[in-house]
């Protein structure tokens, strides 16, 4: 019988942390040699933007190339970290901006895919997913909008 893996584990959520913090920090400051490291490289990866699809690295990394780096307003919201055994993580997170009355939603898999003294301990974002919608009539959100429920 396998063992589940142990979802959450206080110390491999700290990595996570760690490590999507240094993602949203290259994202801000458009590091875009950052964030290349931080995206796996290889044909399997996939992210599908706001208005544009990249599938493998490659195509990735030339999107970023070429593309507006994000608002210096960017603030997130209720970021969830989830982990499932030592080497697999989720990252939802939503986001506002002064350049828009929508409001983000970012979904990134994470894997640590390298040696755990390699940069960033391994872990590399595998598939992310990044689109906006209206404000949603949740309290959170309208009060990072300035807005009474």
């Amino acid at each position: 019988m396998t063992t589940p893996p142990v979802i959450n584990d206080p110390a491999i959520v700290a990595e996570v942390t760690a490590v999507f913090e240094a993602y949203e920090r290259a994202l801000v400051d458009n590091d875009v040699d950052a964030m290349n490291v931080l995206f796996w490289d290889a044909p399997e990866t996939v992210r599908y933007g706001i208005a544009e699809i990249q599938h493998g690295g490659e195509e990735i990394r030339a999107w970023r190339e070429s593309c507006v780096p994000v608002p210096a307003s960017r603030r997130r919201h209720r970021t969830v970290v989830t982990t499932f055994g030592r080497d697999y993580a989720t990252v939802s997170t939503t986001f506002t901006s002064d350049a828009t009355p929508l409001v983000g939603r970012q979904m990134q898999s994470w894997a640590r895919l390298g040696a755990h003294d390699a940069p960033f301990g391994g872990w590399i974002v595998v598939a992310a997913h990044v689109s906006l919608i209206d404000a949603p009539d949740q309290p959170d959100v309208q009060a990072a909008h300035g807005k009474r429920g």
